[in-house]
């Protein structure tokens, strides 16, 4: 036993971690009830990891941009929507290259973010685990990492900026009014 432990210590380590499921917390802090079931959508701050894979994503298309059609990426709205546009109008991004489609709507929630004052979170349900945009405190948000790719994947070829206008009038529909407006 002592030689497959130190042949195996990771896999022991994990195991260990499975066998100890007594705990109230699952791998993504999501708190369990004592059914196992998750309490409704949880939404936390994005971790080192989710952090580092968007920028890695960032990085990756703005090289992209840069070698394929000698532009960059530079936060301003209508530069990068045209930048996004053009590299699907040219295939430098496919429908099939679900990454890199991916990569484009973190670059368009970039701009969503910024415009309408939304940060990054993780947002889980039963579904699963997703990267989203939320406005302040509240509980709605919007996907945009999926928002192209989910379409361009069916052969939906709505432009970017488009595409990008419906998830800002969604993000407002979902602010709550303010007073004396």
């Amino acid at each position: 036993m002592q030689l497959i432990y130190r042949q195996f210590p990771a896999l022991f380590a994990l195991l260990g971690l499975l066998l100890a499921g007594a705990s109230t917390t699952s791998a993504q802090g999501i708190y369990l009830e004592d059914d196992g079931t998750a309490d409704g959508p949880q939404i936390e701050e994005l971790s080192v990891l989710d952090l580092r894979y968007m920028d890695d994503q960032r990085t990756q298309l703005q090289e992209l941009a840069a070698t394929r059609l000698g532009r960059r990426f530079n936060g301003e709205r209508d530069n990068d929507l045209g930048i996004l546009q053009l590299m699907l109008d040219r295939g430098v991004v496919g429908n099939q290259q679900t990454t890199e489609l991916q990569a484009m709507g973190i670059v368009m929630g970039d701009l969503l973010a910024s415009e309408l004052d939304m940060q990054w979170v993780v947002y889980t349900d039963e579904i699963g685990r997703s990267r989203a945009l939320r406005y302040r405190g509240s509980d709605d948000v919007v996907f945009p990492v999926t928002m192209i790719s989910r379409r361009r994947e069916v052969g939906n070829e709505d432009l970017v900026i488009a595409i990008y206008a419906q998830a800002r009038d969604k993000a407002m529909a979902q602010r709550p009014s303010r007073p004396f407006q």
